[in-house]
């Protein structure tokens, strides 16, 4: 690696640090952190005492991070705990997703309607796989961790225990970088609460073998929207439910999903979700009702 591209990675890490943001080296071209683990340690230097975690070795101090990135190519970590931050990992679709997934933008716009909400605007992160990095900063007094799909598939979040890729590092599939450099938001409350809330077990619901001539968008839709029905807390699963079944209600008036099928996959979303099989069936044949009078032509190319 060039004398300009260590430079590089050092400002990266020396930015992040200003913002007051704690970084760790990372593997170079890596997003693995350069740091022993408990059962490698050496109980030296600032292990001395005893083993300390990646997050307690964190540091914006500008003199460690100097001879830190003096000694090795290494990529930037920041420790989003420490720094305050809780930052929203919008994924993209892997090879093996089914064609017509909606991917972790898709799914956290989605998921910000439901909650009758705008995406907040915020500092963004541009990964090399083209995902997002959504930087927000944490409330006072909470303690969030990290999670995966737990708000809706294909967005993680990382808060303690947690670290993200700053952008400046560079790995094989290419480097991450600033895409939007709002100032970083404050975590929005009703982000808070869906974070907060308990996340109870949910049994998937067990859908109706689809035709298989079945358009495969309208089938990855109708999956997705069974699954925001059946993960859906008490309190809000009626209305839930009523949407989902609207926003599939278009593929059963243009005769890409038959209506018994349909009918069948959402009521079983809504008895996983804990509401009573008759109010399940006289809220999807409403829905499905109203569709089917106000859904508007198919576009043509």
């Amino acid at each position: 690696m060039t004398h300009a591209a260590r430079s590089a990675l050092l400002r990266a890490a020396l930015d992040a640090a200003a913002q007051g943001w704690p970084v760790i080296p990372l593997r170079p071209g890596s997003k693995v952190p350069a740091l022993h683990g408990e059962r490698r340690c050496p109980r030296t230097g600032d292990c001395s005492d005893g083993h300390r975690t990646f997050e307690q070795r964190a540091t914006t101090d500008p003199d460690r991070i100097e001879r830190c990135w003096a000694s090795g190519p290494f990529n930037v970590g920041i420790a989003t705990g420490p720094a305050g931050l809780l930052v929203v990992d919008l994924d993209t679709l892997k090879p093996t997703d089914e064609k017509g997934t909606p991917d972790g933008a898709a799914n956290f716009q989605a998921l910000c309607e439901r909650a009758g909400q705008a995406a907040p605007p915020t500092r963004r992160i541009r990964t090399p796989s083209r995902g997002e990095h959504l930087y927000f900063a944490a409330p006072d007094g909470v303690r969030f961790t990290n999670t995966t799909g737990t708000l809706t598939p294909k967005v993680d979040t990382r808060a303690w225990g947690g670290q993200v890729v700053a952008p400046g590092s560079i790995t094989p599939q290419g480097p991450y970088t600033v895409l939007d450099d709002e100032p970083v938001a404050n975590l929005p409350e009703w982000l808070q609460k869906a974070l907060a809330a308990p996340q109870r077990p949910v049994t998937a619901p067990v859908l109706p073998i689809l035709a298989r001539d079945t358009d495969r968008y309208a089938a990855a839709v109708l999956r997705r929207e069974v699954h925001a029905v059946a993960t859906t807390p008490e309190g809000g699963r009626q209305a839930e439910l009523l949407r989902a079944v609207r926003a599939v209600g278009r593929f059963v008036a243009w005769g890409d999903l038959d209506r018994a099928t349909v009918e069948a996959a959402f009521t079983c979303g809504g008895e996983s979700a804990g509401l009573p099989p008759g109010e399940c069936r006289a809220t999807i044949r409403k829905a499905l009702d109203y569709s089917l009078r106000t859904a508007w032509p198919r576009r043509t190319a």
